[in-house]
């Protein structure tokens, strides 16, 4: 199986890491960590060597309680990332973390492979782009019908962790991965989530490493097709040994 991309298709033969990159002041993990488009594109480059098959990046948080942006603010943040990597001839997918047609239709001209669409009400507008451009495309999916218009092979179900659930509901999407696997290959972003604070009872901020990897390989085991990670190096070495302990424990 293979997850059709612009210009590419990327195997679906082992489970991918996508890595994150907040172009944002006040994102709930690393808000401002990688603000400036210098720190970003270091960021974008060191998730490659780390072992990530995709960067993610985002230029408005969806934390709760984030401001909403107007698409052109948010895009003033992601330009310049993406004209560093086309300068510097960055090869890896890049995939654009938002809800506004306008900024994914403008990542996809600026080099993006993929449009992580985070909110329902925009994928009739990202699917149509996707089909124009050939571009991936991640949906909100929590079930019921297959979203209208988004081309199969070409998208991704995302369960959405974390937007807008408790514990228990979170709990239930999780138990469902299998389901949603049937319907798409699956995309889960739990790294860093509440949901890991409330599992494991840390309440330091960023000692929930070892949670977001325990529940990705947890995620992976039940039938996800893409992780979508801060700790790429970590979650990546976490795959290999899941991998090769599958395999016999052959390296």
């Amino acid at each position: 199986m293979f997850w059709q991309i612009k210009n590419a298709e990327l195997a679906l033969d082992r489970v991918l890491v996508m890595g994150v990159v907040n172009v944002t002041p006040d994102s709930f993990s690393d808000g401002g960590k990688y603000y400036a488009p210098a720190e970003a594109f270091a960021r974008a480059r060191n998730c490659v060597r780390e072992g990530a098959d995709v960067v993610d990046l985002g230029g408005e948080s969806t934390r709760p309680g984030a401001t909403p942006l107007p698409w052109q603010d948010e895009w003033a943040r992601l330009e310049p990332v993406f004209e560093l990597m086309r300068r510097d001839g960055f090869a890896a997918p890049v995939s654009v973390d938002t809800y506004h047609p306008e900024t994914a239709a403008r990542a996809v001209e600026a080099g993006a492979a993929v449009v992580n669409c985070v909110y329902a009400e925009a994928i009739p507008a990202m699917a149509a782009l996707a089909r124009e451009t050939g571009c991936g495309l991640i949906v909100p999916f929590r079930g019921g019908d297959w979203p209208a218009d988004c081309p199969r092979g070409q998208t991704l179900v995302d369960p959405e962790i974390g937007f807008g659930t408790t514990r228990e509901e979170d709990l239930a999407l999780l138990a469902r991965i299998p389901e949603f696997a049937r319907v798409a290959p699956t995309c889960l972003g739990v790294s860093r989530k509440r949901i890991v604070k409330k599992l494991t009872g840390e309440r330091v901020g960023g000692k929930n490493l070892g949670g977001s990897v325990g529940m990705a390989l947890w995620c992976a085991a039940k039938g996800a097709a893409v992780l979508r990670v801060h700790d790429v190096a970590e979650t990546v070495q976490a795959l290999a040994t899941w991998s090769a302990l599958e395999k016999g424990g052959a390296a």
